[in-house]
């Protein structure tokens, strides 16, 4: 089975608690605090793979968790990192967000891509010694691992499209310039999934061919088959337009060849611009005296597109079709690749809730879901986001309830990876 989309979740580790520890060795008197900070969550990494052709692994499997960072230990011991999960996909397929239907990726190059970065381990006690805090007996959590909802959606990285009705020979054409072995019948809809051949036209030249199935009239609106497989010549630099001129079904060669561009404008505007062949096929069923391929020709070259008489069945014309595919390609701009165009949604930060605040000797702790985000969020290199981050914690009464405590000037507050002094 063809699956061309699907809908995954992935989830990135937890990052390792850091170790509360101290060192204990015979003859060594206050060895001091010496617990290691934890592991890094394992990230969730996508990879383009050339042996795949289909997403059909996502039918079954949907959520991907990678794994947690271990929590430090003893005699200052880095937990271990999580293990990264690695997600493979065809080459050529597009990560959108869920939510906004954005593009994060297209994977149509070699590169690893991170789709959901592990959470940062937390510190030990030992980052927390000094010399009036000589035995800390707190350190930090690990932070949490990135979730995210995605739509994968495969567009075949094929140079040339074959389009048309169904039943009009695009299969039949692809098994005869390429090694290809599509299904051919004579009915409509044989082909029920893209398929892809490789034509070699010369020495060091060849051209990547992918035959569509059949396009029929309100395609663009979901009609047929047509609307799941136009997004696989959205990719392909140059269509070659298939038009069955024998009217061996009652069908007007130029009523079809209109239909169809007008449901690849509707589709796409863009994809309707590209570069088209025109290829009047079964030539070798015409009727005596017919007038279909004649008045066909002079309507396609009156337009001003390449017009080609071919007989895919019995390869007459075939080639000079598929070298003039090649010339034509040879000056046209590579394969499109999709920008990304998501941008990380500001995290929604709700103040109401909780936030607990701990005392160790002269360091205090706050801790709370809404100020993880906070941190995460928050560039401290620049002032005006460190204004921000005080003006939260102010408006959210968080200095407040720590002066009530009994905070004084100097002492360390520490919020997940961050740590500064108090200073009323």
């Amino acid at each position: 089975m063809f699956i061309d989309k699907a809908t995954i979740s992935v989830r990135a580790g937890r990052g390792g608690d850091g170790a509360v520890a101290f060192h204990r060795e015979k003859y060594v008197a206050s060895g001091g605090p010496d617990g290691g900070d934890g592991g890094r969550g394992g990230n969730i990494i996508v990879v383009a793979d050339d042996n795949m052709s289909t997403l059909m692994d996502f039918r079954y499997k949907r959520k991907y968790t990678a794994e947690n960072g271990m929590n430090g230990q003893g005699s200052r011991c880095k937990g271990k990192d999580g293990k990264d999960v690695v997600i493979k996909v065809p080459r050529g397929t597009i990560i959108r967000d869920k939510e906004t239907d954005r593009i994060i990726k297209d994977m149509s190059d070699s590169q690893p891509f991170i789709l959901a970065k592990g959470g940062r381990g937390g510190w030990g006690n030992m980052h927390f010694a000094t010399p009036t805090r000589q035995t800390p007996r707190f350190a930090k959590p690990g932070m949490e691992g990135e979730y995210r909802e995605v739509v994968l959606e495969l567009k075949l990285l094929a140079d040339v499209g074959l389009v048309g009705f169904p039943n009009v020979g695009k299969s039949t054409l692809l098994s005869v310039v390429s090694k290809a072995l599509p299904k051919i019948a004579n009915y409509h809809f044989t082909t029920l999934f893209p398929n892809l051949g490789v034509v070699y036209v010369s020495e060091g030249v060849s051209v990547v061919m992918a035959d569509i199935p059949g396009i029929i009239e309100g395609a663009s609106e979901g009609a047929g088959l047509g609307h799941d497989f136009l997004r696989h010549v959205a990719r392909g630099r140059l269509l070659i337009h298939l038009v069955d001129v024998s009217g061996s079904e009652g069908r007007d060669p130029i009523e079809d060849f209109e239909t169809i561009n007008k449901e690849l404008r509707e589709y796409s505007p863009e994809l309707a611009e590209r570069p088209q062949i025109v290829a009047a096929n079964k030539c070798d069923l015409l009727p005596e005296g017919s007038k279909l391929l004649e008045e066909f020709r002079d309507y396609v070259k009156e337009l001003g597109y390449d017009f080609y008489e071919i007989s895919a069945a019995t390869h007459s014309g075939t080639q000079e079709l598929v070298k003039a595919a090649a010339e034509k390609l040879a000056g046209l701009p590579p394969i499109k690749v999709y920008e990304p165009d998501y941008v990380e949604p500001e995290p929604v930060i709700d103040t109401s809730e909780s936030v607990e605040i701990e005392r160790y000797d002269d360091v205090w702790f706050v801790e709370g879901p809404w100020l993880e985000k906070l941190v995460a969020t928050v560039n401290f290199s620049d002032y005006e986001s460190r204004m921000y981050f005080d003006r939260m914690l102010r408006e959210a009464g968080i200095f407040e309830r720590m002066e009530a405590m009994g905070v004084k000037d100097g002492d360390t507050v520490s919020i997940y990876n961050l740590e500064f002094e108090y200073k009323s």
